[in-house]
């Protein structure tokens, strides 16, 4: 009897965590789009126009003009202006320093050609006994792997539920484990705080 009560909450833990962490994440995003809409003035807000709020319609909003930037951005003229933001933001060494890491981050996400995140490896973190998972990021390149004196890796510590925050870790490649499990499946794991663990084959 105690065995199936403990399988039966596992088992709801594992259907609910992940439910309220997606739907956490998403209800934050809206709300908070929301509240930009009004920060336009009141001739450009959807609700001037419509008898009654529709939740959720900053989401719409901003999907289409990212879309809208995102047509622009890839024509001859939208990369010149581009081009001209960048070199201006140059000048501005906060801006500059916020907005080159956050557009290289975003790139290793989503560009197919980038070798960040390609691999899951296990890492001895916070201390010897202790163990974390961790996103090769890059090989250590320039002075930092000059001052280490033996071939380094960059990783990524992502923490729980939250993976968008983490550490960043300089170490020796010959002191991290590289996994199999694939990075989709690690991202459950952090996300889950390991209630969702794959197996040695890859399955869940």
């Amino acid at each position: 009897m105690k065995k199936s009560i403990k399988r039966y909450f596992v088992t709801g833990l594992v259907i609910v965590i992940p439910l309220y962490i997606s739907f956490y994440v998403f209800m934050t995003i809206v709300n908070f789009i929301d509240s930009i809409v009004y920060l336009l003035p009141v001739p450009l807000r959807p609700d001037t126009y419509l008898p009654f709020h529709i939740p959720g319609i900053g989401l719409v909003i901003t999907a289409v003009g990212i879309f809208l930037v995102g047509v622009v951005a890839t024509n001859f003229l939208g990369k010149k202006l581009v081009d001209l933001g960048e070199k201006i933001l140059d000048w501005i060494p906060l801006l500059r320093t916020i907005y080159r890491a956050t557009k290289q981050f975003m790139q290793t996400f989503f560009r197919k050609d980038s070798a960040g995140f390609s691999r899951v490896v296990l890492l001895e973190y916070p201390r010897k006994g202790i163990y974390s998972l961790a996103f090769v990021t890059s090989r250590t390149k320039g002075e930092m792997q000059e001052m280490t004196g033996e071939d380094t890796i960059n990783v990524f510590i992502p923490t729980t539920p939250n993976p968008t925050s983490g550490f960043y870790l300089a170490v020796p490649e010959k002191d991290v484990r590289p996994l199999n499990m694939s990075v989709e499946d690690a991202f459950k794991v952090i996300m889950s705080g390991g209630v969702i663990v794959p197996g040695s084959d890859g399955d869940m």
